[in-house]
């Protein structure tokens, strides 16, 4: 199944922060700002930004330029930034100034996005920089497994929102907090179901789960993202006992458990990368 590529070109901007809304315990969403948003484009449901956040010692914002010779890292400050799914992108607003909506996992202050989250209220400042490109979601497909925990729910419904009305979409997702259940909303979309698991109830759901749609023919596109850890079972099932390539799925770690800051192009399963 073919997925076009799309480059972007590189973009650094400084946002505001215009609204915050919590959508659960452990989620908020915030509304970002400014006129640098001129020009922002994402049009692949996997696509990421790169967020920089203030140091939270000092208050201070770092984050690197664009040059016309390239970006160009500061020689002080620190720099703090982590990777993020842009959810939805309004070029059109009543203030005039385009939107960017991010949505954020808290989880205390583990770590310094969380710990900025947490916190986060109008007037606050960030830069984001990307996307340098998208991958396109597969037009020509009948049916999406979309599997995911709380930090790949943002990409999990920017694929609802992007795939064909006619794919049947079935999505599985594991989550610590049954607050989350609310977070598709009333969103009308026929074939779509929804099986939420609870992380309470123990290790190896999401391989169960998978497992338990039986077999998965060539007319259907896996994708799943979350807990790296969570997904090498999944991925192994599907590429070692299902026999699925990689033009069939897509298994992306977002983060790995007792790793900070983990980047998310590694490879999910060391030993099969």
């Amino acid at each position: 199944m073919h997925r076009e590529r799309v480059q972007h070109p590189m973009a650094i901007r400084h946002l505001t922060v215009a609204a915050v809304r919590p959508l659960a315990p452990t989620m908020v969403r915030v509304t970002l700002t400014g006129e640098d948003l001129d020009g922002f484009a994402s049009s692949g449901p996997g696509d990421h930004v790169k967020v920089f956040f203030p140091d939270p010692a000092t208050g201070v914002l770092t984050a690197p330029e664009l040059t016309p010779e390239g970006v160009r890292r500061p020689t002080d400050g620190v720099i703090i930034s982590r990777d993020y799914t842009p959810l939805t992108f309004r070029r059109e607003t009543p203030s005039g100034v385009p939107e960017l909506d991010i949505d954020f996992v808290v989880h205390g202050d583990e770590g310094p996005a969380s710990a900025w989250a947490a916190r986060a209220k109008k007037g606050d400042r960030l830069a984001v920089a990307g996307p340098r490109g998208s991958r396109l979601a597969p037009t020509e497909l009948m049916k999406a497994v979309l599997v995911a925990d709380e930090s790949a729910l943002p990409a999990l419904s920017r694929w609802v929102d992007l795939l064909p009305t006619s794919t049947e979409i079935v999505a599985i997702v594991e989550i610590g907090d049954d607050e989350l259940e609310g977070y598709f909303g009333a969103l009308q979309r026929e074939q779509f179901t929804v099986e939420w698991l609870y992380r309470a109830d123990g290790p190896g759901q999401l391989e169960e789960a998978v497992r338990s749609l039986g077999p998965i023919d060539e007319h259907t596109y896996v994708w799943a993202a979350g807990e790296a850890g969570a997904l090498v079972p999944v991925r192994r099932y599907l590429r070692r006992e299902l026999g699925l390539g990689k033009e069939q799925m897509d298994v992306d770690g977002y983060w790995k458990r007792g790793i900070t800051n983990r980047d998310h192009h590694e490879p999910v399963d060391p030993t099969d990368p």
